[in-house]
């Protein structure tokens, strides 16, 4: 190595850490995603109310984190750092508190603010103590200078959350099946919030092309268009927009009996097995094809032109890559992935816990109100309930959605494996299967994923660790790309 590449990498780490992106993802998470995780819960209606209330609602307004505290058994409150926790066997956490209020009528009742429960911080976090100390400070502390942070400390255990790689989601990518009747098969994860939705186009032997989400299992892509309120056909031939339509023709052929939206949307109900009357099977399926369908567009009405266009988009690059004319999609391929940080992947631990905090405060709220009391909303909301489900999460590694190992244990047998530990990148493949391309070493690694730190065995190549001077972009919001895009000069189609 020369001089000049010596004084770049120097210069590099002096201003950047190991983990910067899990540090820069953290702060994103308490920052912004804390926020917008309880916007989505933000009104919530009880179904049991006192009969002389006509309209109660709780509303959820403003979420903040403070610095990490410890309450001692006299209940008094002091900042904790992190090197008590350890000795202790404490948790470095923070208290999360909320905002919350309640409505009668549409008039406010009360509001407070409660404590919701106590977060895991990141050490090195801007919300950690140690974030803001020099070298010195660090060390009366009792702290390494040295030590990058990325982890967290629970129960005096230090615990790091693995980075996960992942299939990039609200994407189309279109390949080979390798079983079926299909021999192409398109696919996209369409994700917001809370919702995860797989959908999938495929083409049958009578030349129908069929989409398959949630609960509605293959229906007519064409009618699923005309449902969405594109009923003319050359509107639709004019969305696919392929020189050569004849495959198009045949499927619009086929559903040419259906001229408005509301048959289409029937048809699609009775497919599905809907067999209540027509008014309430038409409720029932626009319901699902708002809520279900392509849900990271929107979940309104309004979106449904929006979804109809991204559908034909999704069925010309189908039609092309089933004729060969592009190439089918290589999933391996890193434009295809994304990794999620530990920010990500808290993100989804606290919006499926928040939501069992607010089950369980609807339950005792309209347990009381059956016995003809109206209890304050402050005495029936448990802290202790959201604190020790992530608590759990993060000491054993068992993460929403059934993925396990996602929190693991530092081992600090020597300065190297530490480092090494919060660089890794996990895929979520079982060990015990081949999935030799997705083990293979891909072009698009160099620069972004080490080649050679891998371990041997049954894990090899999914287990991988991020590059040195490797930085993990964060998820931008759409109105800021949407800003730059027009900054460029370039104009968003309708």
């Amino acid at each position: 190595m020369n001089r000049f590449s010596e004084v770049l990498i120097q210069k590099y780490f002096e201003e950047n850490s190991i983990v910067k992106s899990s540090i820069d993802s953290f702060n994103r998470f308490v920052d912004k995603e804390l926020q917008i995780i309880i916007d989505e819960n933000r009104e919530i209606e009880p179904t049991i109310i006192p009969p002389n209330v006509e309209d109660f609602k709780i509303r959820l307004d403003r979420v903040w984190v403070t610095k990490p505290e410890i309450t001692e058994a006299d209940g008094s409150k002091r900042p904790i750092f992190p090197v008590e926790a350890r000795l202790r066997k404490l948790s470095y956490s923070a208290p999360i508190f909320l905002e919350v209020s309640s409505h009668i009528n549409g008039v406010q009742r009360e509001s407070f603010k409660t404590q919701i429960g106590n977060l895991p911080i990141m050490l090195k976090s801007k919300y950690c103590h140690l974030s803001e100390l020099n070298r010195k400070e660090l060390i009366e502390k009792g702290e390494d200078p040295d030590d990058d942070g990325g982890y967290f400390i629970v129960n005096g255990t230090e615990k790091a959350i693995v980075n996960i790689e992942d299939l990039a989601a609200n994407k189309f990518l279109v390949e080979k099946a390798s079983v079926g009747v299909s021999k192409f098969v398109g696919k996209i994860f369409s994700e917001k919030g809370s919702y995860k939705i797989p959908h999938q186009i495929e083409k049958m032997k009578d030349g129908i092309f069929y989409l398959t989400f949630t609960r509605v299992k293959r229906v007519p892509l064409i009618v699923v268009i005309k449902a969405l309120g594109i009923t003319k056909d050359e509107d639709i031939m004019k969305l696919i927009d392929l020189e050569d339509n004849s495959e198009v023709i045949i499927n619009l052929y086929e559903y040419v009996d259906i001229k408005n939206d509301e048959d289409a949307v029937d048809f699609l109900a009775k497919k599905m097995g809907i067999t209540q009357a027509r008014d309430i099977r038409l409720t029932r399926m626009t319901e699902i094809l708002d809520k279900y369908l392509l849900p990271h567009l929107g979940s309104e009405t309004e979106f449904r032109g929006k979804k109809a266009n991204n559908i034909c988009k999704m069925l010309k690059k189908y039609i092309l890559v089933s004729n060969d004319l592009l190439p089918t999609d290589d999933k391996d391929h890193y434009m295809n992935k994304r990794i999620k940080l530990p920010g990500d992947l808290l993100a989804d631990l606290f919006r499926v816990n928040l939501k069992v905090l607010i089950g369980d405060f609807l339950y005792n709220f309209q347990r009381i109100v059956k016995r003809g009391k109206f209890p304050s909303i402050k005495v029936i909301i448990r802290e202790k309930l959201l604190t020790q489900r992530i608590y759990s999460s993060l000491a054993t590694g068992n993460w929403v959605g059934g993925r396990k190992g996602i929190s693991q244990r530092i081992e600090r047998l020597n300065f190297l494996q530490a480092q090494s530990h919060l660089q890794r990148v996990v895929s979520p493949l079982s060990s015990s299967q081949e999935n030799f391309e997705a083990r293979a070493l891909h072009p698009t690694h160099l620069g972004r994923l080490c080649p050679s730190e891998t371990p041997e065995g049954t894990n090899i190549g999914l287990r991988k660790n991020l590059a040195l001077l490797a930085n993990v972009t964060q998820v931008e919001n759409e109105e800021k790309i949407t800003t730059i895009l027009k900054g460029m000069g370039l104009q968003l189609a309708k």
